[in-house]
Formats: structure tokens, C-alpha cells, sequence
């Protein structure tokens, strides 16, 4: 009796596994962050939808654009997305709810070699705003609350910078609905100032070399001539490329694989989805984001 339990439990387990397997061959979905316009988000991933069905052996991919950050961690957490590109205060509030949903494997590196980007704060270059002293009692913009760059970094570093609160020292606060609106907002006055993410690395009259500053521009939508920095945050690390954790380990090393080899293989497919001038991937473990894990259990507390 005991021995065909063990076999019948041996048999259910290993068809719990095809299943699995199965499901996994089935349909890629790839989660995508808010924060600029959807159709442009859809059309730089599309390169994802026209290789990864050969490259993964499934019948399709399927693309979700979210209005916002939370709506692709939520849908990490509930384990209907396969991947997604995180940012760092993103992938560390998917660990806070639950540190096995996702598996961070590969994070970008910069045209200089780090791995690392700035939150940066920009305001209207005719506002008369050169430095953080010139906002005092004004309004101060962030992108999105679960933007590592665009509000957790800043919320954290700034207090230091000006010596004071946030709620103190700026009139008001706000959000302005992903990194791309915020910047709008910014130039059309709705904010004084806002933060938003660039690389750091070149020029900021290009919007430097990567970040959202540089999309604009290449969009076409920016003039960096109308935008002055007033502040630089201190480098943030580059936030993870993240797959489910519960994904067949076979899929999982492929797309890894893939993705490690696409700057090579498919350049303007690697340009197109990671929006900026960067050289290539590396590995990346939970280690190398506990200090955003740390930061955003103090500051947000998940």
C-alpha cells in the first residue's frame, strides 16, 4: 500500500511538472512599465514578440503595457508575467510582498562600464531655478511611487540635501504619472521642478546617453535647451531584468542566454527595449539590490 502511494504521489508530481512545463510553452508574457506613451512601449518590444516564440518554443508572446509601475509588479506577485525590466524600487517591493515570486538575472551596463544610473532633477531653464535653494517653497514633481529614481532615491537622499523635509521645504508635492508625463509637466509649468532618471554619463544638452531625458529627445518631444539640472542623486544600481521564479528552469536559461546575447545578435532590438546607449548585459543576484530593499522598507515600508 505504501509503495503505490509513493509511486501514485511520484506520478501526480510529474504531471504537476509537465503541466508546469507545458503552461510554460504555451505563452510568454512580458510585463511592461509605465511611464511614457503605450504605443511606443508596444512598438519597441515588438522585436520580443517576432523572436521569442522560435527562440523559447512557445506559441506565442503577449505584451501588457501598465499604466503605472504597480501594475506589473502586482502582476509578478500574482504570477501572471513570465518577465519584466524593473526598476530597483520596483524588483525591491516585489522581495518586500514575496522574495520568491522573481528571479532578478541580468541588470544593463553603461557606456563607462557601471551599472549604475542617477535620479536627476530638472526644472525650465527661463524658471530662474539653479540650485535646491532656489526651490524652497516652490513645487517639486516625482515621477511614479514605486520609481526608484523618479521618488524613492530622492525621497531618501534629498532631506540631507536641503537640510530639512520634503513636506517642509517645497509647497507641495505631487506626482506626475510616470517619468515621461512628469517631464512634460515640468515644462509646462504644472511642477517647478521634477525628478526623473538619466545615465549621468555624456552630455546633458543629448539628455546624456541613456535614461528618460534621452528617449525624449530621440522622440523628439524634448528640447534639452528648455530644461536645466539642479540636482544629482548619487549612482542608483541599474534595475533587473526579472523572470518568474517558478518558470521551467530550461526557459529560463534560454531566455537568459537570449538576452545575454542580443546586444550582439539584434542590436536595434536591444537599443529599441532598453531605450539608451548601453554596451550589454551582466548577472545580477538579490544581493546587489539589498541596499534599495533596505531603503525602501525605511522609507515605504513594502
Amino acid at each position: 500500500m505504501l509503495k503505490q502511494a509513493l509511486m501514485a504521489a511520484a506520478a501526480f508530481t510529474a504531471l504537476m511538472a509537465g503541466a508546469a512545463q507545458a503552461e510554460d510553452l504555451k505563452e510568454f508574457r512580458i510585463g511592461i512599465l509605465g511611464g511614457e506613451n503605450e504605443a511606443d512601449r508596444m512598438r519597441n518590444f515588438q522585436c520580443m514578440v517576432d523572436k521569442l516564440p522560435e527562440v523559447l518554443g512557445v506559441e506565442k508572446v503577449s505584451l501588457f503595457p501598465a499604466s503605472d509601475y504597480d501594475g506589473v509588479v502586482q502582476g509578478l506577485l500574482g504570477g501572471t508575467l513570465d518577465y519584466a525590466e524593473l526598476g530597483a524600487s520596483a524588483y525591491a517591493k516585489v522581495y518586500l510582498e514575496d522574495p520568491e515570486a522573481v528571479d532578478p538575472i541580468l541588470t544593463t551596463v553603461q557606456t563607462d562600464g557601471s551599472t549604475g544610473y542617477h535620479s536627476v532633477m530638472v526644472a525650465r531653464e527661463d524658471s530662474g531655478i539653479r540650485t535646491l535653494e532656489d526651490l524652497k517653497g516652490k513645487k517639486l514633481g516625482f515621477a511614479d511611487p514605486d520609481s526608484t529614481s523618479g521618488y524613492l532615491v530622492p525621497a531618501v537622499t534629498l532631506p540631507q540635501a536641503i537640510g530639512s523635509t520634503i513636506d517642509d521645504y517645497f509647497s507641495e508635492t505631487g506626482f506626475g504619472g510616470g517619468h515621461e508625463n512628469l517631464v512634460l509637466e515640468v515644462v509646462k509649468g504644472t511642477f517647478d521642478a521634477g525628478t526623473t532618471w538619466a545615465s549621468g554619463v555624456g552630455d546633458f544638452s543629448e539628455g546624456y546617453t541613456s535614461g528618460n531625458l534621452h528617449k525624449m529627445v530621440e522622440k523628439g518631444i524634448l528640447d534639452m535647451d528648455d530644461l536645466v539640472e539642479i540636482w544629482k542623486s548619487p549612482l542608483i544600481p541599474n534595475g533587473p531584468i526579472v523572470v518568474r521564479t517558478s518558470m521551467n528552469e530550461d526557459m529560463k536559461e534560454t531566455f537568459k542566454t537570449f538576452m545575454m546575447e542580443l546586444p550582439e545578435s539584434d542590436p536595434e532590438c536591444f537599443s529599441a527595449i532598453q531605450g539608451g546607449d548601453f554596451t550589454g548585459y551582466t548577472e545580477v543576484t538579490p544581493a546587489f539590490y539589498q541596499p534599495i530593499i533596505d531603503a525602501r522598507r525605511s522609507q515605504i515600508g513594502s
